[in-house]
Formats: structure tokens, C-alpha cells, sequence
């Protein structure tokens, strides 16, 4: 048919470790390079989450090559799928905080299960983390400056009917139906002329894709100077602790 399906499966909850980071923007490599793959489904496999974003623990107590290696990864995630000359649909089946709300903006179109339990945003403020001017940027041009501006202040989750109110999601479907509508919105999609999509997509997010790549490095040293500080591996320690009573 032409289209791929990409299912996340890093239990307990797909976070965007340094290994999954990689993996990803292989597999979305390998798609792009072949020519009868036109489009792409991505989804998870993990019940109610769809990624819960960072890895938290590759931001903690780790050496400066390492947030180096992690950063460039999420830079090179992000730059693989928002430049994509692929189809790219969002089947959002659980929640999706911060890097894994990114995944989803990245993408053309994004469809979310319809249960108020699920919910998505860039959440990073909740951390005492700033999201940096590439995850503003993408959500911008989704939702518009203002929205996006108190969501970002306040660590906003949105819930999925509010997420769809908003324009962060551009619909909602019952669980059960999400795949069906994923690969029906696919189909849209596809029958335009490639060329005229890729053409206006490379259009439409040139200019956010050029800005990440001309301060690419400024970027990673900025996220290593932020990350190192001692109040910001505090909050993320305390953050960890929290997780693990939780379970």
C-alpha cells in the first residue's frame, strides 16, 4: 500500500531514551530511502501512552559527552520527521507529555483516541525544564502564539477533548476506530501528486527546520549548560524519586 506503520514498544512507557532516539530516526531513514514507501503511521504498542517524552534519566547525573550524544539525538529525531518527504499521521492512543507531545506536532496530521484520561503537551515548565526554541517553534505552528504561550508557561497536559479544542490534535475518534481513520486520513493524503505535498511541506517548515540547523551546536551547548546546573539535576532527582513511589 505503500505506507508503513511505526509501532513504539519501550515498556513501561516509550520514553525517548538515547537508544530508542537512534533507533527511531533509523527506521524513519531506512522509510525514507525507500521509494515505495510514501507514507508512515506511527503509533504505540504500550496500553494508554503513546511516548511520555525524554528519558529522564538520560538527563541525570551523566557526563558532558553523553548529554552531547542525547541532545544531538533528539535534535537529529526531530529534523528526520519534521523534514520528512513521507506521509506522516499521528495515531495518539495514550498520553503524551513533552518529547513525546514533539513526536506528534511533528507530524502532518495527528489523531487522538477520545478519552479524557489520555492527555498530551509540552509539560517541561512543570520540571523547571525551559523547552527549547525548536519545540516553541513546531508548537506555534500548530496551535498559535497565544495558546501556546500559556501552555508552555504553565507545564500544560492537555486532555483530549481539549487538546482537539485547541488545534493541538485534529481529531478525535474512539479508540477502537483510531487505525481505521489513521489509514483513511493516509489515503487523503496520498492521492495528491507527491511532488506538489513535498514541495509545500518543505514550503510551509523550511524556515523552523533551517533555524535548528544553522545553531545546531549553539542548541546542544545551551541544553548542556542548562542541564549541568545543580538546582536543575535537584528537581529532575526529586522528579525521579516521585516516579519511583509512584510505581
Amino acid at each position: 500500500s505503500g505506507v508503513a506503520m511505526m509501532k513504539f514498544k519501550s515498556p513501561p512507557v516509550n520514553s525517548l531514551s538515547l537508544e530508542f532516539l537512534t533507533e527511531f530516526s533509523i527506521s524513519l531513514e531506512k522509510l525514507e530511502n525507500n521509494r515505495a514507501c510514501r507514507g508512515v503511521i506511527i503509533t504505540s504498542a504500550v496500553p494508554k501512552i503513546f511516548s511520555s517524552g525524554l528519558d529522564i534519566t538520560e538527563m541525570c547525573g551523566k557526563s558532558m559527552e553523553h548529554y552531547t550524544e542525547f541532545w544531538r539525538a533528539v535534535q537529529e529525531m526531530w529534523l528526520r520527521l519534521y523534514g520528512s518527504s513521507m506521509v506522516t499521521v499521528a495515531a495518539v492512543n495514550g498520553s503524551s507529555p513533552a518529547g513525546g507531545c514533539l513526536v506528534a506536532l511533528s507530524c502532518d496530521y495527528r489523531i487522538m483516541a477520545e478519552n479524557p484520561k489520555f492527555s498530551i503537551g509540552l509539560n517541561e515548565a512543570q520540571l523547571g525544564i525551559v523547552a527549547p526554541f525548536w519545540f516553541k517553534d513546531t508548537f506555534v505552528n500548530v496551535v498559535g502564539h497565544r495558546t501556546a504561550e500559556c501552555s508552555l508557561q504553565l507545564g500544560s497536559l492537555h486532555p483530549a477533548p481539549e487538546a482537539h479544542r485547541l488545534g493541538l490534535v485534529d481529531e478525535l475518534v474512539p479508540e477502537e476506530k483510531l487505525m481505521e481513520k489513521a489509514a483513511a486520513v493516509m489515503a487523503q493524503w496520498l492521492a495528491l501528486p507527491d511532488h506538489a505535498r513535498q514541495l509545500t511541506k518543505t514550503m510551509m517548515r523550511k524556515a523552523v527546520l533551517d533555524r535548528l540547523v544553522a545553531h545546531r551546536e549553539e542548541d546542544i551547548k545551551n541544553f548542556i549548560t542548562f542541564i549541568s546546573k545543580e538546582s536543575i539535576q535537584k528537581s529532575l532527582r526529586k522528579y525521579m524519586e516521585m516516579l519511583k513511589k509512584r510505581k
